[in-house]
């Protein structure tokens, strides 16, 4: 039945139905790649290529096609948030009424400093990383705004005091 609804789906062009193709396994080449351009995503194609030992034609066959598969979803700059003016971070746990999620995610999507957010399993339903000026700032954003929609059950506040970027599980 559920894959009947998905195929369903799929057809109809639901927006739930994930229509990007089916993942496939990375080789050590493709994972090699991906873990520079963690590193530095202005890596020149040549550099990558030099770095993992293929041509350039397939260092940059292969990134566009990680890119058309999904894989890469963008390229950006890491931000210290503390140097760009948002001294305070938290991750924040949200219970929301049940079936809530889409109109939950659309509403911390519009928040000033939303960082990520997960729909998680467990003691909570939501997982929001914030950056913001200050903590006063980030009381308001949590008092004024989060507990303020509709759907939030309740909150919880856990502040960060130091972060650390790990490699990837690649």
């Amino acid at each position: 039945m559920r894959d009947e609804q998905m195929a369903r789906g799929k057809a109809e062009g639901h927006p739930d139905v994930d229509q990007r193709p089916a993942p496939r396994a990375l080789d050590a080449v493709d994972r090699d790649i991906l873990r520079l351009l963690r590193a530095d995503g202005r890596a020149s194609i040549r550099s990558v290529a030099e770095r993992v030992h293929v041509s350039r034609a397939n260092a940059y066959a292969r990134i566009n096609r990680l890119i058309a598969d999904g894989v890469i979803r963008g390229f950006g700059a890491r931000i210290d948030n503390e140097r760009a003016g948002q001294a305070a971070s938290a991750y924040i746990t949200l219970r929301i009424v049940q079936d809530s999620w889409r109109s939950v995610r659309e509403r911390l999507r519009e928040l000033p400093g939303a960082a990520h957010m997960a729909l998680v399993g467990g003691d909570c339903d939501v997982l929001l990383l914030v950056h913001a000026q200050d903590n006063r700032a980030l009381r308001d954003l949590v008092l004024t705004r989060i507990q303020a929609i509709p759907e939030v059950l309740s909150t919880r506040t856990l502040l960060v005091f130091e972060e650390s970027e790990l490699e990837s599980g690649l």
